[in-house]
């Protein structure tokens, strides 16, 4: 069973800015590096270890679904990854449940200093549920501690993802069949037009919504321009709090009052 969110992929088109509008929004920014297809990264670390990927691609990779979103439908999030108890195992059991799973896929790329780490991961078709991502070369060499964790606007670590799906039925199943367990809640919302399901990894919620009507406009168009997957992100933090879309290049991005 995956224990927590791994990473949630951020695509941009100018890395060198938004590392400079998120460390403008409070956060501390690491130097990612290269992978071996060209594109580049940094990194936003939190205390719950968890982080963002901010991407950029130097060359158009037309092959690659992330560079596929960001040309069609500009930056913004694009994916996210949980990190399983056992790749191998984890996805033996997604897929006896009948989830479709490319992988294990071995990744890794150069960092700055020279250092090249790796990962594996096994990533759906179909991005309304996460793909699994795990490390192969020590996880602090990925995911770096101390410091870099800290931040500057009080975020500890990420409270929840929603994703926007198609139908929510069918992505609930998939859940189910991904998690190993049932949703916490499962529901419309009354007068806001989607359809929600809620599933609780540690202390993260993955919120799956699907609209319904009218009052669902901004989430129907989301769909029809960047697809399933990843549509906002919230974080733990010292007080309820919107940041700015512009800033963090068209990621919708809250932080909500850890109690």
């Amino acid at each position: 069973m995956p224990l927590s969110i791994d990473h949630i992929v951020i695509a941009v088109t100018d890395l060198d800015a938004a590392i400079r509008d998120y460390t403008a929004l409070g956060f501390t920014v690491l130097p990612g590096g290269e992978h071996p297809r060209g594109s580049r990264n940094a990194l936003v670390v939190f205390e719950d270890g968890a982080y963002l990927e901010i991407i950029a691609f130097p060359h158009p990779l037309p092959e690659y679904r992330w560079w596929q979103v960001l040309d069609r439908a500009g930056p913004g999030l694009v994916d996210y990854a949980v990190l399983p108890d056992d790749l191998d195992a984890d996805l033996d059991r997604a897929r006896a449940a009948g989830i479709v799973m490319d992988g294990p896929l071995d990744g890794g790329r150069l960092q700055p200093d020279g250092t090249r780490i790796a990962w594996r991961s096994a990533r759906p078709p179909e991005p309304d549920i996460p793909f699994l991502c795990t490390d192969v070369t020590a996880r602090s060499l990925r995911v770096p501690e101390g410091a870099a964790r800290r931040h500057a606007n009080g975020i500890t670590g990420v409270a929840g993802v929603t994703v926007a799906v198609q139908d929510l039925a069918t992505s609930v199943a998939r859940y189910r069949a991904l998690l190993g367990q049932e949703p916490v809640a499962l529901g419309g919302v009354p007068g806001l037009g989607f359809g929600l399901a809620q599933f609780r990894i540690a202390r993260q919620t993955l919120s799956l919504t699907e609209p319904r009507g009218p009052a669902a406009a901004s989430l129907g168009e989301h769909l029809v321009r960047r697809g399933q997957g990843a549509y906002a992100v919230s974080f733990y933090g010292p007080d309820d709090a919107r940041l700015d879309d512009g800033l963090a290049h068209g990621a919708r991005l809250e932080i909500i009052r850890d109690l």
